[in-house]
């Protein structure tokens, strides 16, 4: 898959028409840190959603419409069941406007109050962790139950994804290219004895996309795209995120993102800590890339009859790496010691050296 986009003449103009229906918040800035470190959603002290309409995009990138019955349904019962977890096994009390609301999405604006009595905006955090944690952990359900296959639940992802490709296209966003790619067969094998863990179920790149943007600046906006237009940012792997290209302090530090990055919060999330090494011992020494791992939401009551539809709720969810890189890394991480060729050398040497002595050399 390959989608090229003819680079556009007004680099500038560009990147702020396709932010000028809704402008950059501080919401955005706190998803993008959330990509880069890797962090948990669960370790976060408050959320960011300002309006109802922030919250209605947030659920749709959950592929939950809350104007149809059926998902605010699912939203209501996953809200009960966080409910009840917390007061029976950890004694927490709730008032009754977070216990039974008349709006289930009041809950996310609960959470994201600032100033005078906190009590109430912790426990709403509270809530929608809890809410988080169940509803991944039935769709992981749901998926055990479905005949759909893994290469049926990646050609779904493909084309949602692909359809957000041609969107940013359009928008004018100044990309070079978006594409993917599924991991071949041998390549797989390949990566499962290089790797320490060789399970399959540790293989988290099998469906990635690559994202080439047109200059460094524009990789946080690219993040932003992505989190605003293809996953909730609350779905990013946890310890999967790797940054050797760019420090987060660096990307926010000039216009339009200098403002907002004042007030940024710890949010339980310790400071800007530098860039992390690629941890891929097949790279060369100056291979540079932003990527990371998302659990990717993928509808699936189109297709199959869901008999648990609330208990279990229609969405399944399919791994997926992004990887966000400018033009100019992009040419250099084919030069030299980067090279594929040598990088496919490398991989190989490893894996032989392993079958045949043994040894705990694979990747982490």
């Amino acid at each position: 898959m390959l989608l090229l986009v003819t680079e556009p003449l007004d680099i500038n103009a560009s990147l702020l028409s396709a932010f000028r229906d809704q402008p950059l918040s501080l919401s955005d800035l706190e998803a993008v840190r959330l990509v880069l470190n890797g962090d948990s959603i669960i370790d976060w002290n408050r959320a960011n959603f300002r309006t109802i309409q922030e919250v209605d995009r947030y659920l749709r990138l959950h592929q939950l419409d809350i104007s149809k019955p059926e998902d605010l349904w699912r939203l209501q019962y996953v809200h009960g069941e966080a409910v009840n977890y917390l007061e029976e096994h950890l004694g927490l009390s709730f008032p009754t406007d977070l216990q039974k609301p008349r709006d289930v999405r009041e809950i996310f604006l609960q959470a994201s109050h600032i100033g005078g009595f906190r009590r109430k905006q912790i426990l709403a955090c509270v809530l929608l962790k809890l809410m988080h944690v169940i509803n991944h952990m039935e769709a992981a359900e749901l998926r055990y139950q479905t005949p759909l296959s893994e290469a049926d639940l990646m050609e779904l992802a493909e084309k949602r994804i692909m359809s957000a490709a041609e969107k940013i296209r359009e928008s004018g966003f100044p990309l070079v290219a978006f594409y993917g790619s599924r991991k071949a067969r041998n390549s797989i094998i390949t990566k499962l004895i290089a790797k320490r863990e060789n399970i399959a179920a540790t293989i988290f790149d099998k469906l990635r996309f690559r994202i080439v943007t047109h200059d460094r600046e524009h990789i946080l906006p690219a993040i932003t795209w992505l989190t605003r237009n293809l996953f909730p940012f609350n779905y990013v792997i946890p310890g999967q995120s790797h940054n050797n290209l760019m420090l987060f302090r660096h990307m926010i530090r000039d216009a339009p993102f200098a403002e907002l990055g004042s007030k940024l919060s710890s949010n339980g999330i310790a400071e800007d800590e530098g860039l992390t090494s690629d941890e891929n011992p097949f790279s060369g020494g100056s291979y540079r890339m932003v990527n990371f791992i998302a659990d990717f939401p993928v509808r699936i009551d189109h297709l199959v009859d869901v008999r648990y539809g609330a208990l279990l709720g229609r969405t399944v969810f399919v791994m997926v790496e992004f990887q966000v890189i400018d033009r100019q890394t992009a040419r250099e991480n084919e030069e030299g010691e980067n090279a594929h060729r040598l990088y496919k050398n490398r991989q190989r040497a490893i894996v032989q050296a392993r079958l045949r002595k043994g040894g705990r050399r694979g990747r982490k």
